[in-house]
């Protein structure tokens, strides 16, 4: 007889009642707004303002990247979510021979404040909420961004959006990391501390599970991990003599959607108690918003399919509800053609009307959280909370989450869970439409993709030599030496790293300031 499970293999019975309801049903069913905010951070959610609609985008220059920003502005995009490429998330000029084939393939190049500006010709930063995916050179890429507002004449108090900035789960499931996690998490706590002092409405981290899930793991995992990195960076914070509530709320994260509807709805309904109870028991934080979970979510790119791509449509149309019946701050949704490539403009424009077709047509935001009380999404809730609270009690055990990605002990649960996950599939235990099921005989349909020209990486090699070769005096070598200096006993990098981009530094100048005195990590092998 098959066995009814969710995607994490909780599992499923035929139906649910009354005796399934957990026994705390009263405190998980307290108003939205107050702890443990299970059923949402404010309590009038999307009545009192929708979650904000971003498309992650960017692509070869800066020029290219921001015609497609503006024209989604056009369209009704809330807030900007720029994609780079894998130079610039290395710490790289394009001139470097690690850059040699990457330059604008997989996101925009971005080296220098040059071409920041370029990047936001015409967009003013002030009336904008702007997400950078950007992780081990994220201090660099704000100091870029905050230097523009000012140029601009921004009060960069009242700037608006985030940094990624994770780097333990660069370490954990994506690899694109610089310096050993000693040298990166006091990167992550500078930045805590210069934000909270100079921009106090950016969010200077967006810890993020999207790339774990990504990479493998089932929902339990995801969020057991991500938490596991957020009490990391919390800890080394007030290990750094940082007060909890100075900066606990400007923290945000970052959660995949996935195809398992009802699993990823008690996922996110999961994650905020759980959140809650970790900085008031564990950490003793006073003020609600150092409790309160904010989440930008983005739709699984991992279930997208080359095959029959516009079933995709459906796909993140269906992920996309689950986000906002969760209580998402924020969203992006895939484009039909990531399987493939870079989004196309049809595309990206596609998954953002799938958005707003929720928003104006469906009415599921005319009420908060619409599926509290129900049977079967509060016992999921109440198991998914479970199991992530064993996996954090194992990390602690093991040392913490720092010996468990030095030990592997992470990356070998996303593995086995990613392999299993391969046999249910390759069996056809989960149906995959248009994979291996309801399949197409002969030649499938093609759709058009985007191309990035092969010319754009020489002429990026000549806008970073020119931009070294007009700087006057010796301004821009003095601010290195005194990051060098800095780095080496125990500055605020962060602020000696804004007055190297003022001083015309570029990001591998600044970067490899860094790694002479950090290091390069060296990625767990299982050897």
């Amino acid at each position: 007889m098959k066995a009814f499970v969710t995607r994490s293999q909780i599992p499923v019975k035929e139906v649910y009642g009354p005796d399934d309801l957990p026994s705390d049903l009263k405190e998980r069913l307290s108003a939205p707004g107050q702890y443990p905010f299970a059923r949402g951070v404010q309590k009038n959610m999307y009545r009192g303002r929708l979650w904000t609609m971003r498309q992650y985008a960017g692509f070869g220059t800066a020029e290219e990247s921001n015609q497609r920003y503006r024209y989604l502005l056009a369209q009704g995009t809330m807030g900007l979510s720029v994609a780079f490429d894998l130079p610039t998330q290395l710490g790289y000029d394009p001139d470097h021979a690690r850059s040699k084939g990457e330059v604008g393939k997989v996101g925009v190049s971005v080296s220098t404040l040059d071409e920041m500006r370029t990047l936001f010709n015409g967009i003013p930063l002030s009336k904008v909420s702007t997400s950078m995916t950007i992780n081990a050179t994220a201090p660099v890429l704000l100091s870029f961004y905050v230097a523009l507002a000012e140029e601009q004449g921004a009060d960069v108090r009242e700037l608006r959006g985030t940094v990624q900035n994770d780097v333990l789960k660069e370490y954990i499931a994506r690899g694109n990391f610089i310096y050993p996690p000693k040298g990166g998490l006091r990167l992550i706590t500078n930045m805590f501390d210069w934000c909270s002092k100079n921009t106090p409405k950016w969010n200077p981290i967006s810890i993020s599970g999207y790339h774990i899930r990504e990479a493998g793991s089932n929902a339990i995992q995801e969020l057991a991990f991500t938490f596991a990195d957020a009490i990391a960076y919390v800890d080394a914070a007030v290990k750094a003599g940082l007060d909890v509530d100075e900066f606990a709320g400007q923290l945000s994260f970052f959660f995949n959607v996935h195809n398992d509807f009802f699993e990823e709805i008690a996922k996110f309904r999961a994650a905020r108690r759980i959140w809650a109870r970790i900085m008031k028991e564990k950490f003793n934080a006073k003020d609600p918003r150092s409790q309160m979970l904010r989440f930008h979510s983005q739709t699984a790119g991992s279930t997208l399919t080359a095959q029959q791509p516009e079933n995709n449509v459906v796909r993140v149309a269906i992920q996309a509800l689950a986000s906002v019946l969760g209580g998402t701050q924020s969203l992006h949704t895939n484009s039909m053609d990531e399987a493939l490539a870079l989004p196309s403009q049809n595309a990206a424009l596609i998954a953002l009307r799938t958005q707003q077709v929720i928003a104006a047509e469906t009415n599921v935001t005319q009420t908060v959280d619409p599926l509290a009380g129900s049977y079967f999404v509060e016992s999921l809730t109440a198991e998914i909370e479970s199991s992530v609270w064993k996996y954090l009690d194992e990390i602690e055990s093991r040392g913490g989450t720092v010996q468990c990605i030095e030990s592997g002990y992470i990356q070998t649960e996303i593995l086995n869970s990613a392999y299993q996950d391969q046999i249910r599939i390759d069996s056809k235990e989960l149906e995959i439409v248009g994979v291996n099921t309801h399949q197409e005989a002969g030649n499938a349909k093609k759709i058009e993709t985007m191309k990035v020209p092969a010319e754009l990486e020489a002429k990026a090699v000549e806008r970073i030599r020119a931009y070294r070769a007009k700087r006057a005096g010796g301004k821009a070598q003095d601010s290195l030496r005194a990051l060098n200096d800095g780095a080496k006993g125990d500055a605020n990098l962060m602020g000696l790293i804004y007055n190297c981009v003022k001083s015309e530094c570029t990001l591998g100048e600044i970067s490899d300031e860094l790694r002479n005195v950090f290091g390069e990590y060296q990625e767990y092998s299982g050897f």
